[in-house]
Order: C-alpha cells, then sequence, then structure tokens
C-alpha cells in the first residue's frame, strides 16, 4: 500500500433533493481520474481506501454516500428520510460529482456492496468507466442477501439465533431485515441502539473466522456510525437494493470493453467466491484473482493485490 496522503480539495455537492454529499480528491490533480466506492451500504469513505492507488498517477476522488460518513442528513438522526436514499439515486449522485469535478471517463475501485453499486452505475454509464478493480464481489441479489443474513447461520448457529431473537417473536419467521429497518426508525434511541447492536454481533460473526477477523471489527466504531450503517444496510437490503433480480449479472454484456480485474477470497463467507466467478464468465473483459488465504475483510495477500491491479492500470488513456 502507498504512503498515507491527506485530500487537497473537498466539498458537499447539493443533490437538489435535501441531500448534501461529501467528496474529497486527492493525489495528482492532472493524474488519472478514479473513483472510490465504499462498501456497507453506509460505511463512509475512509483514508485507508486511498493507499492503493499511486499518487503521483492518480487523481483520486472520494465521495461518502447519502446519509452517511461527512454526508447530510446523518442517518444516525431518526428525523432523517432515507425514501430519497437508494441505488438509482446513488449512480445519479455519482453522475452529478462526475460533472462536477470536470470528469469525463473515470477507473471505479471499491468492493462489497460497493461492486454492487459501481457495476449498477458502469451498466447504466458504460461510456464514463475506463476500468474497474472490484474486491469482494456482490451483486445484491435476493439470494445472496439470504445467504449473508440467513444461510451463513449454519456455520453460526448460536449467534445467528441471537440476530434472529433481536426482532420481535411475531417477525422471527418472517422478514428479518424488514423488521431490522423497522426497530432501526424506532423513535425511542434504546430501541434502536439494540438493533442495532444486535446487527452488528451478527456482522461480526460471519467474518470471524478470517485473518482480519478480529472482535468487533464491525462493531467497533462510533455510534452515530454505528446507526447509521445499520439502519442504511437494512434499509437496502430489505429492499434488495431496488433492483430486479439478477439484473446486474444479466447485463453484464453492457461491460463489454471495460477491463477489470476482480480479486476475491477464497474463504469468504458473507459474498461466496461464486458470485466472482459467475460475473467473470459473463464479463469477457474481466480477469478473476482469487487470493486463497482471503475472507471478507482481506489479507496481505490481498493488499498486496489491489496496488498491482491498479498499477496495471495507471498508464491506460
Amino acid at each position: 500500500m502507498y504512503p498515507p496522503i491527506e485530500p487537497y480539495d473537498h466539498g458537499h455537492l447539493d443533490t437538489g433533493d435535501g441531500h448534501l454529499v461529501y467528496w474529497e480528491v486527492s493525489g495528482n490533480p492532472e493524474g488519472k481520474p478514479a473513483l472510490v466506492v465504499h462498501g456497507g451500504p453506509g460505511s463512509g469513505c475512509t483514508p485507508n481506501a486511498r493507499r492503493g492507488f499511486d499518487p503521483e498517477r492518480y487523481r483520486i476522488i472520494q465521495f461518502d454516500q447519502r446519509n452517511c460518513g461527512r454526508s447530510l442528513p446523518h442517518a444516525s438522526d431518526p428525523d432523517a428520510d432515507l425514501t430519497t436514499n437508494t441505488t438509482h439515486h446513488l449512480i445519479a449522485d455519482m453522475e452529478r460529482l462526475r460533472e462536477h469535478l470536470g470528469v469525463d471517463r473515470w477507473l471505479l475501485y471499491g468492493g462489497s456492496w460497493g461492486s454492487t453499486l459501481m457495476l449498477a452505475y458502469a451498466e447504466a454509464h458504460p461510456e464514463r468507466v475506463s476500468e474497474m478493480v472490484i474486491c469482494a464481489v456482490t451483486m445484491t441479489r435476493r439470494s445472496e442477501i439470504d445467504w449473508l443474513y440467513r444461510g451463513v447461520g449454519r456455520f453460526f448457529p448460536e449467534q445467528w439465533r441471537r440476530f434472529r431473537d433481536g426482532v420481535p417473536e411475531a417477525e422471527r419467521d418472517g422478514d428479518l431485515l424488514a423488521a431490522y429497518a423497522r426497530l432501526m426508525s424506532d423513535p425511542d434511541p434504546d430501541v434502536r441502539a439494540k438493533a442495532a447492536h444486535d446487527w452488528m454481533a451478527w456482522e461480526d460473526a460471519v467474518i470471524s473466522l478470517e485473518v482480519n477477523g478480529k472482535p468487533g471489527s464491525y462493531s467497533d466504531r462510533p455510534p452515530a456510525a454505528l446507526l447509521a450503517f445499520v439502519r442504511i444496510c437494512s434499509h437496502y437490503f430489505s429492499n434488495a437494493a431496488w433492483l430486479d433480480e439478477g439484473v446486474l449479472l444479466r447485463d453484464a454484456h453492457r461491460l463489454a470493453g471495460i477491463p477489470a480485474v476482480l480479486i476475491h477470497g477464497r474463504f469468504d463467507l458473507g459474498c461466496p467466491l461464486e458470485n466472482a466467478w459467475e460475473l467473470a464468465e459473463a464479463w469477457p473483459g474481466a480477469r478473476l484473482v482469487v487470493v486463497d488465504d482471503s475472507g471478507h475483510t482481506g489479507s496481505d495477500t490481498m493488499r498486496k493485490a489491489v496496488p498491482a491491479a491498479l498499477d496495471g492500470f495507471a498508464g491506460e488513456g
């Protein structure tokens, strides 16, 4: 990874519908434009995410997706309205940011939820994407959501039962994610805090067997950031990200001509390798790199694979 750097420019982009989306730019102002698309949804951008880029060759653009990070209003505020926070709104924000910064085409880099948003954006605007580097591929299909929040429970039955029992008894055999979304909108702060804790305990369990799966990997974040993360996650996943089932894989032909490197940990329980393999099969321009010692949270090997992939695209026009 490259040494830490600080942004040379930042601001808030007014979306025109009540949101102010935070953005920042670092690296070389004359370098190759690249957009970092963070995961979660709701995690916000981090300084570490830009360290995969050579700062002499890249103009590195980051943004906090709606209602998280430094974007406003913040989802930790129960009065913040999430009805205008959907995948399609985020795609429009990315286009608005591209135009605001005067970028013609940019490389997209991200992973996990970020891979879904990157794919949705690239399939909507393929002419604006030069290359893509994707870690921990997920397309947020209903089958993938069900696997992450129910199927993986076969490996962690005790922890999954606690996750299930975090919602009212009448809803435990139904849509758990919709139940959590309702709890995260409850006017009682104690109800929201408990729901967020229960959700994050499950997220921690899923990655607990990984190299980087230390206790509190997800839940060890400031209270406001934790509340926003869970509220936005439950909002998105209970609505299957407002995407037709399987549409990103079905429309992968729209990515023709966009070179990509898909980097995926073989032991990623939350986002099984099958996701990346299926996408690589449907996308002729994609090269799949399987990291044998990594799960969802990465490893030393993955930390080397990311800059290698980005360096490989740095000289491309």
